[in-house]
């Protein structure tokens, strides 16, 4: 079985260990059952519910139908690991340090800061039993490659079955590295030569049958220590070893589906199973559909787009499983359920001429780039039968970072008080109670780096958007940033606007003509009230340390072995299940 589809089961299995619980003790119908779904680089043109007509998505589809569909639902980054961030604690990226692009490694020190309280924290504090299955990318260790100081457990979930780090293009088979996966393949025939000859003359010298120096066999040994040992350097500098399925670029799939891995699978549902009471929060992260689209054979071929589309379709189905679970459990109106991408699809994920990465609909830019609304305007569904109406849209603009007090507001819980929240509840805008969001300002970063600002106006159904820097595309005349896969922040291949950008999303979402002072009488107001509002958020921030770029070094010492048994990631820290392996779903492929 596909090892994707094994994570499902997984998540089902999770599911269904907790349907005595809601029968027998009559869970609350204030404290629901709750279940997050993000996706992985998913652009929103990719769903039918947002207007694809070409890539099958019913299941994702069928959310929007039976619940509430966000239409300006916007990340706080438009890369993974500071939006992740964002939807944790309901702050702003740069409010924790979590900016300046993606932990790139499992082998950096930089993660989440334990001072900050996350959704699964609060919702441990009001009873939930809490899991995350999937990718977490928010870090791993600090000063040792075991002392897991960024696991989920230390953040408030009970459970962790996934990937610490995250998807690479070198974790699948890629037909460009052929060349250096044969070139390794003869290098490790030849040292394995070497070593059996240096064996032979050994023997032979010591049995007098041939008369050659101590010094030649000493030399060839040491030349074979020194092969080994080069050979070992660079398995441990990106994290991973050769495995018995032969490939050098990462771990092979064989092994997961041994019985070596099942036991500690069971034994990992056990722990789960003796714990029964209360409600529970599920947060399904996926690795559809980043790169490199690891595909079910199934899938394969499926689409009218290609690998990515496959794997596009392939997510939705494992969506609509879970989704059935869900119902066939009667769970269904006990269950608050969300589904989301982390950001915007990513234009410049190519091989050759096929496009590996996600289509964002009329929106302009994609991942990585800050303010362009395809890199931060993402899909947002949420479904409560009972509770939330069916069918409904909202166009007005909501965020990630309001999923945390909302669901503080579900379960009862109280937001923290000592720090600042950026999210806002949703649930009087979702039940209707209310028409306007609570967001008059929203604010776009790139890294460290403030792009763009949202303003609307409590008074008014327009929506201004002020860019103070873009990137610059690359070729000239391109709509992405192709010669350098991501799209820089700052420097030379930014452009720095003085009068800003101006563009009222409400007439051109497409942000395809910037208005000015002579086709917008408000054109003057926009840029100084703007200006105003990210004055006073820039008061609201506090120095913190800046995790993901002076922490964010690579130390071949922090990373976790990546040897069939070690678990992908050393032992578990703390937690339930210590001393099991740290996660079984390729936890660090590529590192």
């Amino acid at each position: 079985m596909c090892l994707l589809f094994r994570a499902l089961l997984l998540c089902l299995a999770w599911v269904c260990l907790h349907l005595d619980t809601c029968r027998s003790q009559g869970v609350n119908a204030e404290k629901p059952n709750i279940v997050l779904i993000i996706a992985d680089d998913l652009g929103i043109g990719d769903l039918g519910c947002y207007g694809n007509d070409t890539l099958r998505t019913p299941h994702v589809d069928r959310l929007a139908r039976e619940g509430v569909q966000l239409t300006q639902h916007i990340s706080a980054a438009s890369m993974c690991t500071p939006s992740r961030s964002a939807l944790l604690t309901g702050r702003y990226p740069i409010r924790s340090g979590a900016i300046s692009r993606v932990i790139l490694s499992l082998g950096v020190p930089a993660g989440l800061p334990l001072n900050e309280t996350t959704l699964a924290a609060l919702l441990k504090q009001q009873g939930y039993r809490t899991a995350i299955i999937g990718k977490w990318h928010h870090g791993l260790n600090c000063h040792s490659r075991s002392d897991h100081c960024h696991h989920p457990y230390n953040y408030g979930f009970d459970y962790f079955y996934g990937m610490p780090f995250t998807l690479t293009a070198p974790c699948w088979p890629d037909p460009s590295r052929q060349t250096e996966l044969a070139i390794e393949s003869k290098i490790w025939l030849c040292v394995q030569l070497l070593a059996v000859a240096a064996l032979t003359l050994a023997l032979g010298k010591l049995s007098g049958w041939i008369s050659v120096p101590w010094s030649l066999i000493l030399s060839v040994v040491l030349f074979i220590w020194l092969l080994g040992a080069v050979s070992r350097l660079r398995a441990l500098l990106r994290g991973v070893e050769r495995t018995e399925g032969g490939c050098g670029a990462c771990l092979s799939t064989t092994w997961l589906a041994s019985p070596r891995y099942r036991s500690p699978q069971r034994r990992v549902v056990g722990v789960l199973c003796r714990h029964r009471e209360g409600p529970f929060l599920l947060l399904f992260s996926f690795l559809h559909v980043h790169m490199p689209l690891p595909t079910a054979d199934a899938f394969l071929g499926v689409s009218k787009h290609g690998l990515y589309g496959d794997n596009v379709e392939e997510m939705d189905t494992m969506l609509g499983k879970l989704l059935d679970a869900i119902d066939d459990l009667g769970l269904r109106n006990t269950t608050l359920v969300y589904f989301t991408s982390d950001h915007g699809g990513h234009l410049e994920s190519r091989r050759g001429h096929a496009q590996l990465g996600g289509w964002n609909g009329i929106y302009k830019g994609g991942k990585g780039m800050g303010g362009w609304e395809g890199g931060i305007r993402v899909p947002g569904l949420m479904r409560w039968p009972g509770r939330l109406p069916a069918g409904k849209v909202i166009e007005e603009p909501t965020s990630l970072m309001d999923i945390f007090p909302t669901l503080a507001a579900v379960s009862g819980a109280t937001v923290p008080q000592d720090r600042i929240i950026d999210g806002r509840n949703l649930l009087p805008l979702l039940q209707g109670d209310v028409q306007r969001s609570e967001h008059e300002f929203l604010f776009h970063y790139c890294g460290v780096f403030l792009h763009a600002v949202r303003w609307h106006p409590n008074n008014s159904q327009a929506v201004w958007k002020v860019h103070y820097v873009t990137p610059v595309f690359q070729p000239p005349g391109a709509q992405a940033c192709y010669e350098t896969s991501y799209c820089r922040c700052s420097g030379e291949l930014v452009t720095y606007h003085n009068p800003p950008l101006v563009f009222d999303l409400s007439r051109d979402p497409s942000e395809s003509t910037p208005l000015t002072r002579d086709t917008e009488p408000l054109y003057d107001v926009v840029i100084q009230t703007a200006a105003d509002a990210l004055a006073r958020h820039r008061r609201s921030l506090a120095p913190v340390p800046l995790q993901l770029s002076e922490l964010n070094q690579d130390s071949v010492w922090l990373k976790p072995s990546a040897r069939p048994g070690g678990g992908g990631g050393g032992q578990l820290a703390r937690g339930e299940g210590a001393g099991q392996p740290l996660a079984h779903l390729g936890a660090s492929c590529c590192s």
